[in-house]
């Protein structure tokens, strides 16, 4: 058996706005089927989950919208750039995660894209669209946390 390239985990991309956007209810780690230009792409650390969501396609998970640019040494073996890519997942977790995601108001999101050990790895997400004040709320929290971090180094600083 070979050796892994890099051992550990190399972050590629991460979907920062997903957990503003939705409210996270399960997380899975899938395998991705990609060519070999996507993978070279990748390594130089390119690429964008932002308008990503995953779909069931006879059975199988398909992750759409992920942007992983064309390689630049590419040549007409070159991918396109917003292809459907398949997720490699347990059948028993393609059914789970379709059976939730099938509920109203739920989707299948791409966290984050990773390298562990050498292979490209995703994070997908089962997740509930957050409603507007929800969202309000959720930048209310993280302003609020902030200023008491603000106010408590402040207070150290002068008494401390």
């Amino acid at each position: 058996m070979s050796k892994p390239k890099e051992p550990g985990r190399t972050l590629v991309a991460s979907n920062k706005k997903a957990r503003h956007e939705y409210h996270i209810e399960d997380t899975v780690e899938a395998g991705l089927v990609l060519t070999g230009t996507e993978v070279k792409s990748l390594r130089q650390g390119r690429a964008s989950l932002v308008d990503g969501y995953a779909v069931e396609y006879g059975g199988e998970l398909y992750l759409e919208g992920v942007h992983i640019p064309e390689y630049s040494q590419g040549t007409w073996t070159n991918h396109a750039a917003r292809r459907r890519r398949k997720l490699l997942l347990h059948r028993e977790q393609i059914d789970k995660l379709v059976a939730k995601a099938e509920q109203a108001g739920h989707t299948i999101i791409p966290l984050s894209l990773y390298f562990k050990d050498g292979r490209a790895k995703v994070e997908i997400a089962l997740a509930k669209g957050k409603k507007l004040h929800d969202k309000r709320q959720t930048l209310r929290e993280r302003q609020d946390r902030r200023e008491a971090e603000r106010a408590m180094s402040a207070h150290l600083k002068k008494h401390g």
